[in-house]
């Protein structure tokens, strides 16, 4: 179907502001465009308590912000739900995304902790995804210190952050722990070597471009064959039974759309529950939109709401 018309109006806003594709901008540049997109999140939600504080990893000071939702004085402990921004392992920090984090602490109910992991390309892979486990680790070890539950975490990842969201679910598989009960995936990538007909059919966008896609590739990854490593890769696994659910939300018009298809299909086949919500008339990134687009605000409470009913 078309694109949806609130997000082909704010499409036609954002080309009338000109200036160079985004592949041939400097990453300053990039990071500043990614900063200005939090002007589309809209007004923010009210919360009991929102604490910026550090995961400690080792000799590493992970910055992260804990957000936690108007309860019931008795609540007890909390679910946590881990959370990881987009940006293209480039750009992205707690406050380009603090909105989706909010809207997922308020309609989940669990306490969000969102999470700010190094980027490329000064700290290329597996810097990130080093920082994601350690995250998680700390989490469900800490998690009583800030009223959550550290044996019932979900974890949530939109674009480059569902890539680590989908990779740190097998990580701590293949590690052992700490136990995962729900994966949320929002059109992530997840194979750095895709070629379905996506790819092809919006290899100019909008908002992605397969050029631009290569550009964050070139950023995260120090040498090409890393993109076959599952933890690059998660798509290319074939150890996927075992698993926590799965939830994964794909636009229409984005080239990433296949691969996250595919997966899903995937996760299925290894005997994987998967929720898959294929969301006609979006485009890539469409959760930051949330101030415009009603598209955008229902499909995050859509999002949310499964993580309730994941610890419900």
């Amino acid at each position: 179907m078309p694109i949806d018309p609130q997000i082909e109006i704010l499409l036609r806003q954002l080309a009338a502001e000109g200036g160079p594709a985004p592949e041939s901008r400097t990453v300053a540049e990039n990071r500043a465009a990614g900063r200005a997109f939090a002007a589309l999140a809209g007004a923010t939600e009210p919360l009991a308590d929102v604490l910026d504080t550090t995961a400690t990893a080792g000799d590493r000071e992970i910055p992260i912000r804990i957000y936690r939702p108007v309860t019931e004085p008795d609540a007890g402990p909390l679910p946590v739900t881990l959370y990881f921004h987009g940006g293209g392992w480039v750009f992205g920090d707690l406050d380009t995304q603090d909105h989706i984090a909010r809207t997922v602490a308020d309609r989940s109910g669990t306490i969000v902790v969102s999470v700010d992991y190094r980027l490329a390309p000064e700290h290329r892979f597996p810097a990130a995804v080093d920082d994601a486990y350690a995250a998680l680790a700390w989490v469900a070890d800490n998690a009583s210190g800030f009223g959550g539950d550290g044996q019932r975490i979900a974890v949530f990842g939109e674009s480059a952050g569902g890539n680590l969201a989908a990779t740190l679910a097998q990580e701590a598989l293949r590690r052992g722990g700490p136990r995962i009960t729900l994966q949320v995936l929002a059109y992530p990538a997840l194979d750095r070597f895709d070629d379905s007909p996506s790819m092809y059919e919006y290899t100019t966008g909008p908002i992605l471009s397969r050029s631009y896609l290569e550009w964050f590739w070139g950023a995260y990854l120090g040498s090409p064959d890393q993109g076959a490593d599952p933890r690059v890769s998660p798509a290319r696994s074939d150890e996927l039974a075992g698993l926590p659910p799965a939830v994964i939300a794909t636009a229409e018009h984005d080239p990433l759309r296949d691969q996250a298809d595919l997966y899903a299909d995937k996760l299925a086949d290894a005997g994987v529950p998967v929720q898959h919500f294929p969301v006609k008339g979006a485009v890539h990134g469409f959760l930051s939109f949330t101030g415009p687009v009603q598209l955008s605000r229902t499909v995050l409470n859509q999002l949310s709401a499964t993580v309730a009913e994941a610890f419900n």
